[in-house]
């Protein structure tokens, strides 16, 4: 599969978006925020705020000393905000077992709090330059369209995804972590899910996909998210009011935001379940506080 990988090599030095943490000198502190927030966010709500969050904790230390409420405060609307909590959690982890450097093996970074397969693998290759199957939602439609010559790819195997990944993968590390960012790339840009241009990709000529006929994916529907009036909504509400004050909220800004009584309770019970606020003896609210570090070793 050499002769896929640099045509696809050969696409992305020509077409790849500039995009800051694929820059030269990013360090592998600045990938891995970059992976936790582009994870179900869109790279143009990413970049200002991974920009902003970089500028003030530049390194896992600096956030690590900082409290978890900042951390949410500082997420603002990129959304799934428990994200942050993990990061903090994962800085201080960082900076209390590795001496502040983020680790560069995938058991390592497994171990570290919130970082899962796709995170570790991603850090790893694109931070480290190692050889490891990095397979997101991009790579995975592109992958299965040009190669195994299905419409849309089946629901997710971390085995099977890896596997097939594998294959296609330069046997030089920093090939195949470059190959990595280019297959994604192309997924994201070209090999769409809706209206994938197929004229523009780098491997059109030997697409198992189009060699097939240009098949529709006919797997297991997919289910649509909807968000208005969901809880997801009304906790979105309850955290605007509480990022935006430094000082504790009373249960009465908070009642205000969402008519329905029993939902608005859920959605905040589910956020205190979730650590994303702290609920304060006098009855107000507040975003997380400092919590004890972890132990080293």
């Amino acid at each position: 599969m050499e002769s896929f990988a640099e045509r696809v090599l050969e696409w992305y030095a020509e077409h790849a978006r500039d995009l800051p943490w694929r820059r030269p000198g990013t360090d592998a502190w600045a990938v891995l925020v970059s992976e936790v927030m582009l994870q179900q966010t869109p790279v143009a709500r990413v970049v200002p705020a991974y920009g902003a969050w970089l500028e003030r904790w530049p390194t896992p230390a600096a956030l690590a000393a900082d409290s978890p409420g900042e951390a949410v405060r500082m997420w603002g609307k990129l959304g799934y905000p428990r994200r942050a909590l993990r990061l903090h959690e994962c800085a201080t982890a960082i900076a209390a077992r590795h001496r502040g450097a983020v680790p560069s093996t995938v058991d390592e970074l497994l171990a570290l709090p919130g970082v899962g397969a796709y995170t570790a693998r991603a850090v790893a290759s694109f931070a480290y330059g190692q050889r490891h199957p990095v397979v997101d939602t991009n790579v995975r439609r592109f992958v299965t369209r040009a190669v195994l010559g299905l419409g849309d790819a089946a629901p997710p195997s971390t085995t099977r995804d890896h596997a097939t990944m594998e294959m296609l993968l330069p046997a030089e590390p920093a090939r195949a972590a470059r190959f990595g960012v280019a297959a994604m790339e192309v997924g994201a840009v070209v090999c769409t899910a809706r209206a994938p241009r197929c004229r523009a990709c780098p491997v059109r000529e030997t697409c198992a996909w189009r060699g097939a006929g240009s098949p529709r994916y006919d797997g297991p529907a997919r289910p649509v998210q909807r968000f208005a009036g969901t809880d997801r909504q009304v906790r979105g509400l309850l955290m605007d009011v509480l990022r935006g004050t430094a000082d504790p909220v009373a249960a009465a800004a908070l009642d205000a935001v969402w008519a329905d009584d029993v939902q608005r309770a859920r959605a905040l019970d589910g956020l205190v379940a979730d650590g994303l606020v702290d609920p304060l003896p006098d009855g107000r609210f507040a975003l997380p506080a400092r919590r004890p570090t972890l132990p080293t070793g």
